[in-house]
């Protein structure tokens, strides 16, 4: 635990700070669509409009934070869920993922609290209420299925271009898609966590934990399911590494077989440290 720190406690940091920053964009944005007092919220009304927009910034921020250098180095997992998945896939080292899924939680709590600070009482109004994540109208069975599905399939897409030579520098907009099209389509349902450390870091400075159980247990349920079925049909050694993008010369802490399965005669461009 001790020499895992020592040695990658760059990578923790990064993660921590790449949550808290996406947070951060996230209650920004949202009180700018959403409060009242908002001159946008007055002149955009339609709220599927409102949650478009709403994507397409967080999408944005993802796509940013997942190629930023900090990106690059950690892997820009972000969420517990992603970090345990590459854990069950033997990608990550036991005190790495106790490591990140800590630093993830930190992240997601401080990026709240930094949002409070700045955006005092208009990021605590009902319109924008810390961006939690609860229920909508059809409950929480509807948004647990929800959560599970939006998870499987986010999971399900990074494995298979994550892990494709040609397509693996696209990792980063794919996964920025999805979260833009399910904050604006998904949203309604189960308020598009798929993030545990994000709904929590929302929760604890709205102190609202309707159907906490719920974030904490869906998603890593969505994307675990993925990667049994990812490694039954193609096998768990095809999972090259556990980095969103690593079409990158930043150092590797995982246990890392990208370089080594490039195919025969293959140009190798660019180096990839590993640590193990």
């Amino acid at each position: 635990m001790r020499k895992a720190l020592q040695h990658h406690w760059p990578e923790y940091g990064m993660e921590a700070v790449g949550l808290g920053v996406f947070m951060l964009s996230a209650c920004v944005c949202v009180t700018l669509l959403q409060h009242p007092a908002s001159p946008v919220t007055q002149v955009i009304q339609p709220p599927l409009l409102r949650r478009f927009l709403i994507g397409l910034a967080m999408g944005l921020t993802a796509i940013s934070i997942i190629y930023s250098p900090w990106g690059k180095q950690s892997g820009a997992h972000l969420n517990p869920s992603v970090t345990l998945t590459f854990f069950r896939l033997g990608k990550v080292a036991l005190w790495d993922t106790l490591w990140y899924v800590l630093a993830q939680f930190v992240g997601g709590i401080l990026g709240v609290v930094l949002a409070a600070m700045l955006l005092r009482h208009y990021v605590a109004d009902p319109t924008v209420n810390y961006v939690v994540t609860v229920p909508g109208k059809f409950g929480a069975g509807v948004a647990f299925v929800a959560e599970v599905l939006i998870s499987f399939v986010l999971m399900s897409v990074v494995l298979r271009v994550s892990n494709n030579h040609t397509l693996n520098r696209f990792t980063g907009l794919c996964a920025g898609f999805l979260v833009a099209t399910y904050i604006t389509l998904e949203a309604p349902l189960s308020g598009m966590s798929m993030n545990p450390a994000r709904t929590f870091g929302s929760a604890l400075s709205a102190q609202i934990w309707t159907a906490l159980w719920l974030y904490f247990l869906a998603p890593p349920l969505g994307m675990l399911l993925a990667a049994e079925l990812y490694a039954r049909w193609y096998g768990a050694h095809r999972v090259l590494c556990a980095k969103l993008h690593h079409h990158n010369t930043r150092r590797c802490i995982f246990h890392c077989g990208y370089v080594d399965t490039l195919p025969e005669g293959a140009a190798r461009p660019l180096r990839f440290l590993t640590s193990r």
